[in-house]
């Protein structure tokens, strides 16, 4: 198991910018493919953004592609969510989620492909 603790929500303007980050307590972290979803109210939670373990394979949702960037720090065992240009329909909690799989390169974004979860942080963008 891996305990995942997010943080840097908050609210937010419409057009502002918000920076998650999710740190891990699994020493595995640096071999695993990480993600970010999100859950806004009476919605499936759905997939944002999605990296491999190196860095070097990112990739995105449409409805973020452009304005979100994933990126991970190995060495510190932390992810994050730089969100720009946010809009209203980006409120929602974001989750950041763990897959046990080791080296992998497959996109992973469905949110059975991942085996741990963090709490979630709330972010509103007001209007």
């Amino acid at each position: 198991q891996v305990q995942l603790v997010e943080s840097g929500g908050g609210l937010v303007q419409a057009g502002g910018s918000l920076r998650l980050s999710c740190a891990a307590s699994r020493r595995t972290f640096s071999s695993n493919t990480m993600g970010w979803f999100r859950q806004a109210p009476g919605k499936e939670r759905e997939f944002v953004a999605g990296i491999n373990w190196s860095g070097g394979n990112r990739y995105y949702a449409d409805s973020v592609r452009g304005r979100f960037t994933i990126s991970r720090d190995n060495a510190k065992k932390i992810l994050y969510l730089e969100m720009n240009s946010l809009k209203p329909e980006d409120t929602a909690v974001y989750y950041c989620a763990a897959a046990s799989d080791t080296y992998g390169n497959t996109w992973l974004q469905i949110s059975s492909e991942y085996d741990n979860w963090g709490q979630g942080t709330q972010v509103t963008v007001s209007s």
